[in-house]
């Protein structure tokens, strides 16, 4: 069992950097022992993968729009993924949830994800 959640969202001009935390929570087994990912909703779209991170750190994805811009991390030590979010667009406006799953490999599917988090809100400003 998981329990997630995010923090760090906000309001940002174009071109401005967040970082985001998602704190776990894990009974039963480690954190380490989770694919984690970012996701992100748009009004009246439907959630999407933003980056994912392999148990381990070492292997990591990314949705094309977002490459070179966002980086994963996590620290296993601290239960805590992060996803820090540099020159941010307005397309980038969303809320952002943090995902857990078994899978033994990093997946982009978001039907994979079965531990979400709340979401924090991020609102990029023109």
């Amino acid at each position: 069992q998981v329990q997630l959640v995010e923090s760090g969202g906000g309001l940002v001009q174009a071109g401005g950097s967040l970082r985001l935390s998602c704190a776990a929570s894990v009974s039963g087994r480690t954190f380490s022992t989770y694919t984690m990912g970012w996701f992100r909703q748009a009004p009246g779209k439907e959630r999407e993968a933003v980056a994912v991170i392999s148990r381990g750190g070492t292997n990591t994805d990314y949705k094309d729009s977002v490459k070179g811009r966002f980086t994963i991390s996590r620290d296993n030590a601290k239960n805590t993924l992060y996803l820090q979010m540099n020159s941010l667009k307005p397309e980038d406006t969303a809320v952002y949830y943090c995902g857990a799953t078994s899978t033994l490999l990093p997946t982009m599917s978001t039907l994979r994800y079965g531990y979400w988090g709340q979401g924090t809100q991020v609102t990029v400003s023109s």
